[in-house]
């Protein structure tokens, strides 16, 4: 909080103190008086100074609707080092008697102080402990405190047991650690969560309990971008209450702000952390600044002490605030925010770092990692898949004077001209100064034959495919190349992205898809099948039948890149993966990772610099802007820096600039930037305003209040341009290279595509634990009985017997479906395993174990194998006879033979399914049999099977 330092060469330190502790209380609503003034009616809230007590004068006795209900002792300003000595002290007044005032009862709020520091203690807490404060609290709220038959904190002492019903274990053991902390009045939570597991339901199911059990007034849910914002509304909004068959939003008012105002009758208020920053900054926040996530932005050290007080959004305002993805939201500029509110602070995270643990006092309340979501299953688990090419690991080079087309990097217009030197390109400067679209086209023709062939070798449409790649120009790139390779229309694949595109023409923002019909349709459509992002849906965006992540594009960050490979990890089930997926022969068992740039190997840093010293970059400099660095180091580096690139762009560039400003030229922009810093400037436009109210001033009589003032507006106008997403787009791309070359000449070759070693151990670990498996349940599982038993018992095998194995494999800890475990052969024993272009069948099961046993010495679908064995059984058969089966014979024995691969076994009663009851059922199969149905059943059920 800035605080202006009393002027005055003759006072105490102690004077200074009691003067800035005066404006605080003032600021709050508090009237401030002396002793000899004493006004008990001037206000509902009274700060006496020096009020006596019989142990003593107390520095303040403050006083709500004429009745004492707390004191203040204040400090020297550095005496903060030691104020917690001085809570004796403030109990020492609160408990004796005060001067005039018949009868005492101890008074319940106490404040240690010094201009800079302030701590409160409210003696009504069990075991009351002081909590540092950003200002002091308004005399209504400490009203509405002593009114109430408890305090907050005693009632989280109390709470209910929780209702589990419709709970997963890991949200049961995050509500219960949490509300264990909050009965302890830590501060401050951390929910470690796995993607995937519902960290938004426990935060909603926390909430509901703190609101109704709790008597929590407000809670705020924060948020850093406007996109998890309308994501976490829509969860409220489609929450019911456990105990009760409403909605959530039925129950309690939500409010997902879009404005500086908070309803004041919200009891949850779901915000953007930009802008409860803009509010308590006192700076305008445009629209766009809520889709850029804080994660992308640098900040420097000068941005540092800009919240201040605001009467219209007091500390007290909230409870409790729950911060969503914690581990990117809460550092630099933005935690000023945090500190601001007397609040107790929940964070919820799937990927912590160092920094995250040690803001949240690492008071871990649930701790459920996504390995432990897998063998729940609650997420997915994984495999990777590398595809290496030639130009992607070391680049190429086009030579001088070769004709290749130039595209301009913002407008995509491309002219045909000669390159004029030597230009060699490293694997970094694809997809930026140079596009090499066979790269590209070999990539997603690989990723399209592995997918097809090794990865879902059963699927009849592509699987859900998310593609990350570098800018907007890749991705469009990226987007015409799939659709060509995969010979599919508009809708096979599609961008998404909040931000706006601009037109060539004008500069100005334009519309393209709206980002949350195409994410709707991604999620619950048929089309489209593949979606390219650069980072839109990199964090907190569910798309459950996702199935395959492509990287083409680096990430260094190591909590990014684990938000990033979250996307695939969720779960879902049959029915609703059959829903966009047809061919999924059951729910969602894995997801597949292909790195195409290395993305597996390369080294991650656990998180970015809290502070970015030397130089922003102008990316970060322009949205530092956007969302309300007013500083005069932010200021200053945006402007030198569009002084230097004034000088380096030519006249069509700074045209479009101007175009894109709405008719402002670049050099006026970086103009009005350091002009607005200016002291003589700032100082005429104080005077200005003085004068324009009616006072007289000169220079020498200005205040410190009326410059600042002057100062602000300067540069909230200076800044103001930079509100517009385009012109800052179009900056941005002025300062890269204008056009980027289009390297037609160099041709790529795919150098290896395979599984990552990490897939071939997941795949041994699957295998072995099948074998362990079989070995130790060979007594409990009839379908394994079978196997183990003396070939008589052969016909004793039954369909029901396969599905109950199956099921007991499928379920966690083993997780080992039919689909896995034949893709685990497939990988390790290649030479062996047959049919990978076959649908799975629930039968397969039957030769995955006979060859795990080593009964078979190859792997083929339990079909092919009925279908070797009936042809011998049937050459066999017809060599032993005086006569061969007649052509009406055969057709019935394939359809018995088909019902065999399908079922494992036959019956009379299967006459009645519809391929054999539709051939004239059990009667006619009889007939044309003359009365030897029976024994070639029991035959087939025999032989088919063996």
């Amino acid at each position: 909080m800035l605080i202006e330092q009393p002027q005055g060469v003759d006072m105490t330190p102690e004077v200074k103190a009691r003067l800035i502790i005066d404006r605080k209380l003032e600021s709050a609503g508090w009237v401030v008086q002396d002793m000899k003034e004493i006004n008990l009616s001037a206000g509902p809230g009274i700060a006496v100074r020096e009020y006596p007590t019989d142990a003593g004068p107390a520095d303040y006795l403050l006083f709500v609707d004429r009745e004492p209900v707390g004191v203040i002792e204040a400090k020297r300003n550095d005496a903060g080092k030691n104020l917690s000595v001085h809570e004796t002290q403030s109990e020492r007044y609160a408990t004796a008697p005060l001067k005039w005032r018949n009868g005492h009862t101890p008074l319940r709020f106490l404040y240690e102080a010094t201009g800079q520091i302030l701590f409160f203690t409210d003696a009504g807490d069990p075991s009351p402990r002081a909590r540092e404060l950003f200002h002091f609290f308004r005399p209504q709220t400490l009203a509405d405190w002593a009114a109430q038959p408890d305090t907050l904190r005693h009632r989280l002492t109390q709470m209910p047991p929780l209702a589990e019903q419709n709970l997963r274990d890991c949200q049961i053991q995050a509500v219960t650690g949490l509300e264990k902390s909050l009965a302890r009045n830590k501060p401050r939570a951390l929910i470690h969560m796995a993607t995937g597991a519902g960290k938004t339901f426990t935060a909603i199911t926390s909430a509901y309990r703190l609101l109704k059990f709790g008597g929590a007034k407000r809670i705020l849910f924060l948020v850093d971008t406007r996109n998890l914002g309308k994501q976490a509304h829509q969860e409220f909004m489609a929450y019911t209450a456990p105990d009760d068959a409403r909605k959530f939003t039925e129950l309690y008012n939500v409010q997902r702000l879009t404005s500086s105002n908070v309803d004041p009758h919200a009891q949850v208020c779901i915000s953007t952390i930009q802008r409860m920053y803009s509010i308590l900054s006192g700076t305008e926040l445009t629209e766009a600044s809520e889709d850029i996530s804080l994660h992308e932005m640098g900040q420097s050290a000068a941005q540092a002490h800009l919240v201040q007080y605001n009467p219209q959004m007091p500390v007290e305002e909230f409870d409790f605030i729950v911060i969503d993805e914690c581990h990117r939201s809460i550092y630099n500029l933005w935690k000023q925010v945090l500190d601001y509110f007397d609040a107790f602070l929940i964070g919820l995270t799937a990927t912590p770092d160092r920094r995250t643990y040690g803001f949240f006092n690492e008071n871990i309340v649930a701790e459920y990692s996504y390995e432990q979501s897998v063998v729940d299953g609650v997420n997915v688990g994984y495999d990777v898949y590398e595809i290496d090419t030639e130009i992607s690991a070391k680049g190429a080079e086009v030579k001088a004077r070769e004709w290749i087309d130039h595209r301009d990097r913002e407008t995509r217009a491309k002219r045909w001209a000669q390159t004029e030197e030597d230009t060699a390109y490293s694997n970094k400067d694809l997809d930026r100064s140079v596009v090499n679209p066979s790269q590209i086209r070999n990539v997603i023709q690989e990723m399209k034959n592995a997918v097809e062939n090794r990865i879902f070798p059963n699927r009849e449409e592509t699987p859900k495919t998310l593609i990350f790649a570098k800018t907007d120009s890749h991705a469009d790139d990226i987007i015409r190349t799939v659709r060509q390779i995969y010979g599919e229309g508009n809708a096979f694949c599609k961008k998404v992205t909040y931000r706006a595109g601009t037109d060539p023409d004008t500069g100005k923002a334009v519309a393209g898809d709206d980002a949350d019909s195409v994410l709707a349709s991604f999620r619950n459509d048929y089309n489209p099948r593949i979606a390219v992002t650069v980072d839109m849906i990199a964090t907190g965006t569910d798309v459950k039948p996702l199935e395959v992540l492509l990287f083409m594009r680096d990430v260094r960050s190591k909590g990014y890149y684990e938000q990033m490979k979250g996307r695939g990890v969720r779960s879902l089930d049959a029915e609703s993966l059959k829903k966009v997926s047809n061919s999924a022969d059951g729910a969602k068992a894995r997801f597949v990772l292909i790195d195409a740039v290395g993305v597996e190997k390369t080294l991650k840093t656990e998180s970015r610099p809290l502070e970015r010293l030397p130089a922003l970059s102008l990316d970060g400099l322009l949205k530092g802007v956007a969302v309300g660095a007013r500083d005069e180091d932010t200021v200053l580096s945006l402007g030198n820096r569009l002084v230097r690139l004034t000088k380096r762009l030519d006249d069509k560039a700074l045209a479009k600039i101007k175009q894109a400003s709405g008719g402002i030229s670049l050099h006026d922009l970086a103009r009005g930037l350091i002009q607005a810093l200016d002291p003589d400037r700032v100082t005429a436009d104080a005077l200005d305003a003085a004068q324009a109210a009616g006072i007289t001033r000169d220079e020498a009589s200005l205040t410190q209040e009326e410059l600042e003032a002057a100062r602000c507006k300067r540069v909230d106008a200076a800044c103001q341009p930079f509100d517009n997403p385009a012109l800052r787009e179009r900056i941005e791309s002025a300062r890269r290279d204008r056009e980027q070359l289009i390297d037609h000449l160099n041709l790529d070759t795919v150098t290896r595509s395979e599984f990552a070693a990490q897939a071939q151990a997941n795949a041994e670990a699957a295998v072995e634990q099948f074998r362990e498996f079989l070995q130790t349940h060979r007594e409990e599982i009839a379908a394994l009985g079978f196997f183990y038993a003396q070939p008589y018992r052969r016909r004793e095998l039954t369909f029901e017997m396969i599905e109950e194995l199956q099921e007991t494999l499928s379920r966690p800890p083993l997780m080992l479906t039919t689909e896995r475990l034949w893709s685990a052969y497939a990988r390790l024993q290649e030479n062996k395993v047959h049919g990978n272009s076959v649908r799975r069948q629930l039968t397969d099961l039957v030769s995955l174990v006979r060859f795990a046993l080593g009964m078979d010495e190859e792997l083929r679908p339990f079909a092919d194998s009925v279908d070797k064995r009936f042809q011998a059984w049937t050459f066999r058969h017809n060599r032993q006879r005086a006569t061969s089966f007649t052509p009406e014979q055969m057709e019935w024995l394939r359809l018995v033979k088909d019902h065999i691969a399908s079922s494992c076994r036959i019956e009379r009663d299967d006459f009645d399914y519809a391929q054999l009851a539709g051939k004239g059922g059990l009667q006619k199969a009889w007939t044309v049999f003359d009365g030897q149905l029976d024994e070639l059943l029991a035959e087939m059920n025999e032989e088919l099977v063996a």
